[in-house]
């Protein structure tokens, strides 16, 4: 068999994003905030060190590999080194504490734990008391037992065979209700959905003058490891690489970017930004929003502000992309409020309690199915039986409609639906109204016990700068306009919502924090 039919048949992810780079590896793949440069030839070279490391350890086949680093270039390398040398990835939120590490330690059983040298006396001790046989420190200015390691190994490596339906990655959900869940990804899985956004989104070749991605996420989660990286990589695109966030930077460099991918809090501080003009991303060809939903407002300011329209998505770690706005106009506009259409592949219905599907604008459970859907929970056959229909689609937890032209919106998390006096109230079409009166930055609704009603909403609202709200008017305006059994019982007026690193509102804080409510309202 030659080389090249060997590689044909390879499904590693890897190889994939490998046959991706460009003819000239001495161009730059990535360009950092500090002043460095990587060519095509360093990915290349120090995937192969970091692979090589890996393999000398002698691990057993499928072993984990759970990382816990700031961001860095050399942590994107450890993730391909990783996929490179058929290994399972594990990423980890860098603000987890010890004894959130100590389950998903215990939970995945790495072979391999990789983390900051500040962290290496805590994460040791948990790794070593769970079993695992190695731990390395890599920090984000290039420093670490793991390069040091590393740079003992040679150069050449031979990508792992791997098929599609093998494991690569196991992503963390953030568990907002009871023990977190390992969502098993597969290489199959993820370049699925890599190849459909790559056309979907219009991603430009060189010849058509290439595109420069502005990195700007965090890299232990969907949108900023698998959505941006490998939509880079497959396209040999350019990446200037933001290790936090900047909003003045970022602007900074849109004139030498395409392409920018952001979560809805990035969007908001970028707008904060006096030099945010329609000259400053004349150059840029697309915004992408997703992790969370975007306030209209925002969408509306963005569009004045800058000319560009944001294309918002919906993906989760169960199944990255599933949902797009149309990149192009043929296809149709981008919408505010909504997350587009199914992505070519992908199955998306929406269904009653009594698993009817439900007609268009009629609001139910969102179910999935495609090439990009995950292969189960970690460990967990019971839980993964659970969450797919009889007919193989998966149930996502999340509420929303589908309107006649096919544009899908989210209304919210089935979890957080509030039933009150026997009546369901989605606590999102709340939002939005409250959101719409003056003087209203951002506001989010909960359910709360209560002993008449069974639940009972409460709404916390954020003013925008400047404003004084008044709770009491608040209620009497949405009683104008809602049904009453919708109107939160309570309304506070709160500095700000507490929000993950994606920057999803944590409603799950704010019901701990509201539990003793609903009562005292009567």
């Amino acid at each position: 068999m030659n080389h090249n039919s060997s590689q044909q048949i390879n499904g590693n992810l890897f190889a994939a994003l490998r046959n991706g780079f460009p003819q000239d590896l001495d161009g730059i793949a990535v360009e950092t905030d500090s002043g460095l440069f990587y060519s095509w030839r360093d990915l290349e070279r120090a995937t192969a060190m970091m692979a090589n490391l890996l393999v000398s350890l002698d691990l057993p086949a499928g072993s984990r590999i759970a990382v816990q680093v700031e961001k860095s270039v050399e942590a994107m390398l450890l993730y391909l080194a990783t996929l490179r040398a058929g290994l399972v990835f594990l990423p980890l939120n860098t603000a987890y504490q010890s004894a959130e590490m100590a389950y998903f330690i215990g939970n995945a059983e790495p072979d391999v734990v990789v983390c900051s040298a500040s962290n290496f006396g805590w994460v040791s001790q948990i790794a070593f008391k769970a079993g695992t046989t190695h731990v390395f420190t890599l920090n984000d200015d290039r420093t670490g037992s793991l390069l040091e390691r590393a740079a003992h190994c040679t150069d050449r490596h031979v990508v792992a065979v791997k098929q599609a339906d093998d494991l690569a990655v196991i992503i963390y959900t953030s568990g907002t209700t009871g023990r977190s869940k390992g969502a098993m990804l597969t290489h199959g899985n993820m370049l699925s959905n890599a190849l459909v956004l790559k056309d979907y989104w219009g991603w430009r070749s060189e010849r058509e003058g290439g595109d420069v991605l502005i990195h700007a996420l965090p890299i232990f989660h969907v949108h900023g490891l698998f959505v941006a990286i490998h939509g880079a990589l497959l396209n040999a695109s350019k990446m200037i690489w933001l290790a936090r966030f900047d909003a003045r930077l970022a602007i900074q460099k849109m004139p030498e970017a395409t392409v920018f991918m952001g979560v809805p809090t990035l969007y908001v501080r970028l707008l904060a930004e006096p030099g945010l003009t329609r000259e400053a991303v004349r150059n840029m060809r697309l915004f992408v929003s997703g992790s969370a939903p975007m306030l209209i407002d925002t969408f509306n300011a963005w569009q004045s502000r800058t000319g560009h329209t944001i294309l918002e998505r919906y993906g989760m770690s169960e199944t990255i992309m599933l949902t797009s706005n149309p990149y192009h106009a043929a296809d149709g506009e981008r919408r505010g409020g909504t997350v587009g259409f199914p992505l070519p592949g992908v199955s998306l219905r929406v269904q009653d309690d009594a698993g009817n599907n439900l007609a268009a604008g009629e609001i139910g459970a969102i179910q999935v199915k495609g090439p990009n859907v995950f292969k189960g929970y970690w460990r967990m056959p019971e839980k993964t039986a659970e969450e797919f229909t009889a007919d193989g689609f998966f149930k996502t937890g999340d509420v929303g409609k589908i309107d006649a032209q096919g544009y899908v919106t989210i209304v919210g998390r089935s979890k957080d639906l509030i039933i009150s006096g026997g009546y369901n109230v989605y606590p999102a079409e709340v939002e939005g109204y409250i959101n719409e009166l003056p003087g209203v930055a951002e506001s989010a609704v909960i359910g709360v016990p209560d002993s008449d009603f069974g639940e009972v909403g409460v709404a916390l609202v954020v003013a925008k700068r400047g404003a004084v709200l008044e709770p009491s008017q608040i209620i009497a305006n949405l009683k104008s306009t809602l049904a009453n059994f919708k109107v939160p019982k309570q309304c506070f007026v709160v500095d700000a919502l507490p929000r993950n690193s994606m920057g999803k509102v944590q409603k799950n804080l704010l019901r701990a924090r509201c539990a003793d409510f609903g009562n005292s309202s009567n």
